[in-house]
C-alpha cells in the first residue's frame, strides 16, 4: 500500500472516530431522528471529508440501512436500541465504523457486540481466515445468551467501494478468504434478542448507482445526474431534488441503474446491537483506522 494512500485511510479514521464519539449522545430520549442524521452528516461534511454512505440510524429490531427521510418526524423513545453506522471518505478511501446507543436498560446486548468486535480484531493478522473471525464473533455473543445475526457480515473497503472481498462472517464457517497484508476491511458484529436472522423490510431510503449507461427518461436522467458525484457511492432519497421521485427511483432500481437498500430487520419486538471498526492488515497484526 503506498504511503500516501495509507495516510487516507488513516486520516478517514481519525476523523470518523472523533465524529462518531461526538454524535453518539446527540441520540436521547426525545431528540429528532431526522436533526441527528443532518447534524452528524454535516460535521462529516464540514471535516472536508464525504460521506461514504447516508448516515444510518436503525431502530430496535432494525439492525441496518435505516436513515432519515425528507420531514421525517420520529423522535427517539425511552427502550430504543439505536444502531449510528457511520462511513467516511478521502478521496475515496473510507472508513467505516459504529456504535449503539441504549436508551434501555439493555447493557449486556450492547457489549456483546463490543466484545465481539474486540475478540474479533485481537486475531486479525496474516494466515487468519474470515472464518475463524466469525468462529471467535459467534463464540463471544453466544456466550453471553444472544444470537449473532448470520445473514449479516463484515466486508472489504475499496476506493469508493463500500461492499469488496474479504466477507466477515459473524458465525463460524469452514474456510473463508485467508488474510493478507495490505487487506482493508470493516468488522461488524451485531447481536440479537430475536431469531440472529434479518430480512427485507417496505422501508427504503438508501440507493446506490450500479452502473453509467443512460437513462430513456427526462425524470431519470435528472436524478442519475444528481449523484453522478457519489462515484457509485450509496446516496439518500432526502438529497434529491425534483418531482415523482418515488417514481423514478422505482423505475431506475427496476432497470437495473440503482440498486435499493431496504431497512433489514429481525422479528418485531426484539433488540439488536452492532459494534463496527474498518481495519488494515499489517505484517503482524493490524492497524485500527477507526478507534
Amino acid at each position: 500500500m503506498k504511503d500516501e494512500v495509507l495516510d487516507a485511510y488513516l486520516e478517514a479514521g481519525r476523523l470518523a472516530s472523533r465524529i462518531l464519539s461526538r454524535s453518539l449522545p446527540l441520540v436521547k430520549v426525545g431528540a429528532s431522528f431526522l436533526q441527528v442524521v443532518e447534524e452528524v452528516e454535516g460535521l462529516v461534511r464540514g471535516g472536508g471529508a464525504g460521506l461514504a454512505f447516508p448516515l444510518n440510524l436503525s431502530l430496535n429490531e432494525a439492525a441496518a440501512h435505516d436513515t432519515a427521510s425528507a420531514g421525517d418526524d420520529r423522535v427517539f423513545r425511552a427502550g430504543d436500541m439505536v444502531k449510528m453506522d457511520l462511513g467516511v471518505h478521502l478521496d475515496g478511501y473510507i472508513a467505516d465504523t459504529a456504535g449503539t446507543v441504549d436508551l434501555g436498560e439493555n447493557t449486556p446486548l450492547v457489549q456483546a457486540s463490543r466484545d465481539a468486535l474486540g475478540r474479533a480484531i485481537s486475531l486479525v493478522k496474516p494466515g487468519i481466515s474470515t472464518g475463524d473471525l466469525g468462529a471467535a464473533i459467534q463464540g463471544e455473543i453466544e456466550g453471553r445468551g444472544f444470537r449473532p445475526v448470520a445473514n449479516l457480515t463484515g466486508h472489504g473497503l475499496g476506493r469508493y467501494e463500500i461492499h469488496t472481498p474479504p466477507t466477515v462472517p459473524n458465525v463460524r464457517m469452514n474456510g473463508g478468504a485467508v488474510l493478507r497484508e495490505g487487506m482493508v476491511f470493516a468488522i461488524e458484529p451485531f447481536a440479537s434478542t430475536g431469531t440472529g436472522f434479518v430480512s427485507d423490510g417496505p422501508r427504503v431510503q438508501i440507493f446506490q448507482q450500479t452502473g453509467d449507461r443512460p437513462a430513456r427518461l427526462p425524470e431519470a436522467r435528472r436524478v442519475l445526474n444528481q449523484v453522478r458525484d457519489r462515484h457509485g457511492l450509496p446516496f439518500a432519497r432526502r438529497w434529491l431534488s425534483g418531482e415523482k421521485l418515488d417514481i423514478t427511483l422505482s423505475s431506475l432500481v427496476r432497470t437495473g441503474h440503482l440498486h435499493a437498500y431496504p431497512v433489514l430487520s429481525d422479528v418485531p419486538g426484539c433488540l439488536v446491537s452492532q459494534a463496527e471498526h474498518t481495519v488494515i492488515v499489517t505484517s503482524d497484526g493490524c492497524i485500527v483506522t477507526t478507534r
